[in-house]
C-alpha cells in the first residue's frame, strides 16, 4: 500500500455523533435560557473542539461568565449521554480492521475531549483496534495546528511520505496540510462533497471502502 500509518478524525469520519452533539448543544441552550439551535447549525458548528462549539452555539455577545457556564453544562450533560444515538458510519469498522489486517499503524487525532474521544472509541471499536487515541489536552493546540498529528505521528515512528490523514472537514483537510501529509477527505460526515473540494484534498472517499482502494 501507498500508506502504512492511517490518522483518522473522530467525530464525523469514525463515528457519527451529530445527534448526541446537538442534543448536548440545546439541553445547554435551554438550561440557560438561550434559543436552541438547529442539527444542521449544529452541524455547521462542529470541527474546532467543543469551546467553539458553545462558542459559535450562544447568543451572540454572551459574556465570558455564561459563556463558561453554558460549557461547563454541556460537557456535563454530554459525557453521560455521549453514546445515546452515536453509531459507528457503515462500512468503517471493517475498513480500519482491514488496514490493520494489512499492517499498517492507526489512530484517531480529534478535537474532541480526549477523555470523551476515549471513552467512545473504547466504547465502540474496543481497545485493541487502534495503536494511539489522542483527543484535546491543553498540552496541544487544536486542529488545525498540526501539534499533535505530528505528535502522534512521530509517536508510531511513522515516515512522513507514508503517512495519510483521514477527515471530514475544512478543519481537518488544514491540520494534513499544516502537518505536511495528504488528507483523505470523506463525504459521509460533517461537510459536503462541494465544500470539500473548494480545498483540494489528496483523496476524496465517498464511502469508507474507498480508503482502501484510493490508497493502493
Amino acid at each position: 500500500m501507498k500508506y502504512d500509518t492511517y490518522i483518522f478524525d473522530l467525530d464525523g469520519t469514525l463515528l457519527d455523533t451529530l445527534q448526541d452533539l446537538a442534543a448536548a448543544v440545546n439541553y445547554a441552550m435551554r438550561q440557560k435560557g438561550y434559543p436552541v439551535r438547529t442539527t444542521d447549525e449544529v452541524r455547521g458548528f462542529i470541527g474546532n473542539g467543543i469551546g467553539k462549539l458553545i462558542e459559535r452555539s450562544v447568543p451572540e455577545g454572551t459574556d465570558t461568565e455564561n459563556y463558561l457556564e453554558t460549557l461547563d453544562i454541556f460537557r456535563d450533560y454530554y459525557l453521560e449521554h455521549i453514546a445515546d444515538k452515536t453509531v459507528p458510519y457503515d462500512g468503517i469498522e471493517e475498513t480500519v480492521a482491514e488496514l490493520k489486517k494489512r499492517g499498517c499503524k492507526i489512530a484517531v487525532v480529534s478535537n474532541k475531549a480526549d477523555e470523551a474521544a476515549r471513552k467512545v472509541v473504547f466504547d465502540y471499536f474496543g481497545g485493541d483496534l487502534f495503536d494511539m487515541v489522542l483527543g484535546k489536552l491543553d498540552r496541544f493546540p487544536s486542529k488545525p495546528e498540526p501539534d499533535s498529528v505530528i505528535f502522534v505521528a512521530d509517536s508510531l515512528g511513522a515516515q512522513k511520505s507514508r503517512c495519510v490523514y483521514v477527515g471530514d472537514s475544512d478543519v481537518d483537510i488544514m491540520t494534513a496540510r499544516n502537518a505536511g501529509l495528504p488528507c483523505i477527505a470523506v463525504t459521509w460526515g460533517n461537510r459536503d462533497r462541494a465544500s470539500l473540494e473548494k480545498l483540494s484534498p489528496e483523496f476524496i472517499a465517498e464511502k469508507p471502502s474507498d480508503i482502501l482502494s484510493l490508497t493502493e
